[in-house]
């Protein structure tokens, strides 16, 4: 095995646990039908190391607790839970800068429970006109790592369309009121945790850098937060006030238009105003996909995360995972499932408006049979082998998700980003704006010979007006026509395999939704072949493991699910311990 695993201070997590959730949910099986936890004798469950947060009302749960609290109020004012997603999305902006945003872009899915309808909303940056490839590349055609902060590499920002098209399609309060934490929370402050704290003192020589950023995010002087002292963002609360005031046309037509233009003008950024006019958030229909008797609902193209879970899932169908339980073996086809997803996902995904993307091929139950039949039990398969495209469209880890569910059974799911933690670094004059660096997540390097002989995908060149490919997942599960799941995961790469591990955890492993965020995570995504594993896992299963041919790394931990399991009674809901400060609360 190697001198590598001596390395990692473990906390041995018991396989044999995985047979006590099976048993408790065979009891309730037997007397009241599959999956129905709400049973009151099974509310909480005391043979569960990690027991979820229960409400028989409606639930929110973020990466901020402050955020959370925003959410609830919202709940409890009777408004829905669009409502709650939309004053979430802003309250985030101004609490959690490093991934909450207004000058980013994401992507939401929606079950509407009163219409007996789910769809998706695509509020994905777009590349502005003049942007091209040589914005990014050296005279030898490698990619330069400083393009990434720098003014060209900022896409036409979609978190403020998209959050007004959700109000507008199902939002039931007025669109002023659900601003107003935010407005507040800027104006009066709020106190800045460690987290934040860290970050900011870590991030401080490249934040400062831009005179506005360190404005907005710093005391006079570009002094950093200490924990615990009040953090007040003035120039964000006057935006938002107008936004607040006079909807998404002042940000896209309007005065704050202006100012962002004035700086693209004097920085050397490509976004102008027809960009900005013409920018639009897009309601497109789900992904779907069926996985053991329950419904996948989750985000098309330009995310590659809903075509990626469903072809995974359609995969593991071909293994009975339950009778295996939570095994060496059950890991080990999970991250040949992953690899094989993985090796399809960087040769088809693409803008659909840009690139026909084969939804139906990738989400076929029969391609996904033949692609399961080269699994073997033995043995892991070398990628090397596997026909595959190098993707090169990763946000960082500091994307956030948060997942909403009220008292009628609506559920929203939604996922935003600034791509890098803190996105460019740069933020718009007088406006608190910190702007995203998603363009670098195109395929800049298109047609070059790249990373071990692979040639970056061509289908995500840079193109304007064209949004690149996300690995944002967000996802609602649907049982007997009725929600089941509300899930989702920053983490670039790893939010589509943290997402898939939710869902396995919870159906084929019949672990409540505490015990699946906390189960140590994998992740495998085809190149470099590499089994990654979180800090802690079960060192007899990595031997396992690594006896059937994977290279296994110990890896940072991966992703930070928000998540929400609907019962027949009660909301059962867990905040991921891997981010500091996240909160899940219930409203009754």
């Amino acid at each position: 095995m190697g001198n590598r695993f001596l390395r990692i201070r473990a906390w041995l997590v018991p396989l044999a646990a995985a047979a006590l959730f099976s048993q408790e949910f065979a009891l309730a099986e037997d007397k009241e039908g599959p999956y129905n936890i709400a049973r009151d004798a099974y509310i909480v469950r005391y043979n569960d190391v990690f027991l979820p947060v229960v409400s028989s009302g409606a639930m929110v749960s973020t990466q901020s607790d402050f955020a959370t609290r925003v959410g609830i109020d919202v709940l409890n004012r009777e408004g829905n839970a669009i409502d709650a997603a939309v004053a979430v999305g802003f309250a985030l902006a101004v609490t959690l800068p490093r991934a909450g945003n207004i000058g980013g872009g994401g992507f939401m899915v929606v079950h509407d429970a009163a219409n007996d309808e789910s769809y998706t909303i695509d509020y994905r940056e777009t590349a502005p006109s003049g942007v091209t490839a040589g914005d990014f590349l050296d005279e030898q055609g490698e990619k330069l790592d400083s393009s990434r902060f720098d003014w060209p590499a900022v896409g036409v920002p979609g978190t403020v369309a998209g959050l007004h098209k959700a109000w507008q399609k199902g939002g039931s309060l007025a669109w002023g009121d659900l601003l107003a934490p935010a407005i507040r929370l800027a104006e009066e402050g709020f106190t800045v945790n460690h987290d934040l704290a860290e970050l900011l003192a870590s991030k401080k020589e490249w934040l400062t850098q831009n005179q506005a950023t360190a404005d907005s995010l710093y005391k006079a002087g570009g002094e950093p937060y200490a924990a615990g002292d009040v953090m007040r963002r003035p120039a964000l609360a006057r935006t938002l006030r107008l936004i607040a005031g006079k909807g998404p046309d002042v940000f896209y037509r309007g005065e704050v238009a202006g100012q962002i233009v004035s700086d693209m003008e004097r920085f050397g950024g490509h976004i102008d105003r027809r960009d900005l006019a013409e920018y639009e958030a897009i309601i497109r229909r789900p992904i779907r996909g069926n996985y053991r008797g329950h419904e996948i609902v989750s985000m098309p193209p330009p995310s590659s995360g809903g075509i990626a879970i469903v072809e995974a899932l359609n995969i593991l169908e071909n293994f009975p995972l339950q009778g295996w339980g939570y095994s060496a073996q059950s890991v080990h086809v999970l991250a040949e499932a992953m690899r094989l997803t993985f090796a399809d996902r960087g040769n088809y995904m693409a803008d659909p408006a840009f690139f026909d993307v084969p939804v139906s091929e990738l989400t076929d139950k029969g391609y996904a049979a033949e692609r399961a039949s080269h699994i073997r039990l033995d043995r892991a398969t070398p990628s090397a082998v596997i026909d595959g495209g190098l993707a090169s469209f990763d946000e960082g880890s500091s994307t956030t998700h948060y997942s909403i569910v009220d008292a009628n059974g609506t559920a929203v799911s939604n996922t935003y980003t600034l791509s890098s933690s803190f996105g460019a670094g740069l933020t718009i004059s007088d406006t608190g704006i910190l702007l995203n660096n998603q363009i670098h997540t195109f395929s800049v390097r298109a047609g070059i010979e790249g990373a071990e002989g692979f040639v970056a995908s061509q289908a995500n060149r840079v193109e304007e007006g064209k949004r690149p490919v996300s690995s944002q997942s967000p996802t609602i599960v649907m049982k007997d026509g009725k929600v089941f799941l509300v899930v989702g995961s920053p983490d670039g790469s790893r939010i589509i395999t943290a997402v898939i591990q939710m869902i396995v955890n919870i159906i084929d492993f019949r672990m409540n939704v505490a015990e699946a965020t906390n189960q140590r995570r994998i992740h495998h995504q085809w190149i470099p072949d590499i089994l990654e594993v979180e800090p802690g896992f079960n060192l007899d299963t990595l031997a396992l493991l690594e006896s059937r041919g994977h290279t296994i790394e110990q890896s940072f931990n991966m992703g930070s699910t928000q998540s929400i399991q609907v019962g027949t009674h009660y909301l059962f809901g867990a905040s991921d311990p891997r981010r500091p400060n996240a909160l899940t609360l219930g409203a009754e």
